[in-house]
């Protein structure tokens, strides 16, 4: 059986910031090794208005900002994305695996992929293209995760290591080559 073209970076409760921070790693040495990326990454600040944290996205191969944090105040409860932004990012990173890339790299697999939203049809598109693809899949969210890959995935643990040769393994497996282009 052929080696999946996608992988599941699995993290526990808690250890959201620790994927969102090897995600920026893997993605910043790919792309200095020439690799055209699409997706997103993740960076959490402090909110200024007294939330736990404004999360926005930086759209990998432009660089791009966009905030994915609805401004609640502080006092709000439950979730504070903000849909309409992400479906900006899924729009972005649409047309970045049309125009053509090396990998695929999503900052979640978060509830409004498990409701069948988000970035899960940008996925979908990747594969369907034999792009590699890396998403990060909260522990609380691998049985919709298996649901939608019917398990053909591999998993990954935070280990650096183990994310980079499975980026090495599998863009060569595709013939994506690095370098200037």
């Amino acid at each position: 059986m052929p080696q999946p073209i996608i992988a599941a970076l699995v993290y526990d409760s808690g250890s959201g910031g620790a994927a969102d921070v090897l995600l920026a790693e893997t993605t910043r040495k790919l792309g200095r090794d020439g690799y055209r990326l699409a997706g997103a990454i993740q960076h959490n600040t402090n909110g200024a208005d007294g939330c736990l944290c404004d999360m926005t996205l930086e759209i990998l191969g432009s660089g791009r900002l966009v905030s994915i944090s609805e401004k609640r105040g502080p006092l709000a409860r439950g979730c504070r994305l903000d849909t309409s932004a992400l479906e900006e990012v899924v729009g972005l990173t649409g047309s970045a695996i049309e125009r053509g890339a090396d990998l695929l790299v999503v900052n979640k697999f978060g509830k409004r992929e498990v409701e069948g939203h988000g970035l899960r049809q940008v996925i979908e598109a990747a594969v369907g293209r034999g792009i590699p693809v890396l998403v990060a899949v909260s522990a609380s969210h691998v049985a919709a995760w298996n649901e939608f890959t019917g398990g053909v995935d591999t998993r990954l643990p935070l280990d650096p290591m183990r994310v980079n040769a499975w980026c090495a393994d599998v863009l060569a497996r595709v013939g994506a080559r690095s370098g200037p282009r």
